[in-house]
């Protein structure tokens, strides 16, 4: 029996000793006090210091805190960070096919999204984009709810009114607003709050109503427009230095990827959870007019990413590539979802 303790007694200090070994600085880019965004970051560093028994401690940094966010994705391939909490649409500069990765107009909600992912080949395309070429290693890690698709200060009746406003808008829905005769940005929330108080842009699209509440979107404007159709789910992720991945043992690699899983279900099921009440809240306290788009904008929206899709194929392959792997998928797939759910 002492000679159990004894060995048992080594192994905890073992264990212990390699602690502070492994320690890997994170920057996350949006902070703490966003549920949903930016809270699964410092979520999933704990949970992975649970699991490790303190083996491994992600240091989780404020956005900017180290580099800005633009600077993130170059920062984490050349090693100067080691990892980030992070949207890889946010790459598309860098990586042109990345949104395709994250989210994309009328794109799957988040059963087929992750059938994809993980069983359809979308994480082994991403891979082949990314790890050769810049040295990182993509783990998505958490998972967002339908977004609403504007706020405007003006109802919004004919694809007319669309024209020479002056908008944020992320990823490639921006493209898609832009041959709408929308001025579109893409801009992170500090940024996009501080444009809408100087009058830089009259309307943007920003999150779910959780979030738009939270930050207060109906100070700004009233008319608020649903669904989602360019981001009607989204994948945030962890990014790693892959030579700090690779540094990792296999099993702790393992309990990375398993926390990773995890948090996707459990976000997805927060997502889901917290909408209603934000959303009468505004409606009944703040004189928010919810709307849904009529037909035939939403129609011009889908005819608009068509074209978009087919230019950014046309002008890279990873794009092109990385389309086709979705579109084949989903064609794939619509026979089990017609015959396997309830209309």
């Amino acid at each position: 029996m002492k000679r159990n303790f004894t060995m048992a007694a080594c192994a905890a200090a073992l264990l212990a000793g390699t602690a502070g070994a492994k320690d890997i600085e994170m920057q996350s880019i949006f902070p703490e006090s966003l549920p949903l965004l930016g809270k699964p970051a410092w979520d999933i560093s704990k949970r992975v210091d649970t699991l490790t028994a303190g083996g491994i401690k992600f240091d989780v940094k404020a956005p900017g805190e180290i580099v800005s966010t633009g600077e993130v994705w170059d920062s984490v391939s050349t090693g100067a960070v080691e990892s980030s909490w992070y949207s890889i649409g946010f790459a598309e500069g860098v990586v042109p096919s990345a949104p395709l990765f994250t989210t994309f107009p009328f794109g799957p909600d988040i059963k087929e999204y992750a059938a994809w992912w993980y069983y359809g080949g979308g994480q082994e395309t991403w891979a082949e984009i990314t790890e050769a070429k810049y040295n990182i290693k993509t783990l998505h890690c958490s998972t967002l709810v339908p977004e609403a698709s504007g706020w405007f200060r003006d109802e919004i009746k004919t694809l007319d009114d669309l024209k020479g406003k002056k908008m944020r808008f992320f990823g490639l829905g921006a493209s898609v607003m832009g041959k709408l005769g929308v001025e579109a940005q893409s801009m992170g929330l500090a940024d996009t709050m501080s444009a809408l108080n100087t009058g830089a842009i009259d309307s943007a699209e920003l999150g779910f109503p959780f979030l738009d509440n939270m930050v207060g979107m109906y100070d700004h404007a009233k008319h608020y427009y649903f669904p989602g159709w360019h981001q009607q789910t989204s994948f945030l992720s962890v990014i790693i230095n892959l030579d700090t991945w690779n540094d990792l043992s296999d099993q702790e690699r393992a309990i990375i990827e398993t926390a990773c899983e995890a948090q996707v279900l459990k976000t997805m099921a927060e997502g889901e959870a917290v909408q209603l009440e934000p959303l009468a809240k505004m409606q009944a306290e703040n004189g928010v007019i919810v709307h849904e788009w009529p037909q035939e904008i939403l129609s011009a929206y889908e005819t608009a990413w068509t074209e978009v899709a087919a230019e950014k194929s046309a002008a890279d392959e990873d794009f092109k590539t990385t389309w086709e792997s979705i579109q084949t998928f989903r064609e794939n797939y619509s026979e089990w979802k017609n015959i396997g759910y309830l209309k």
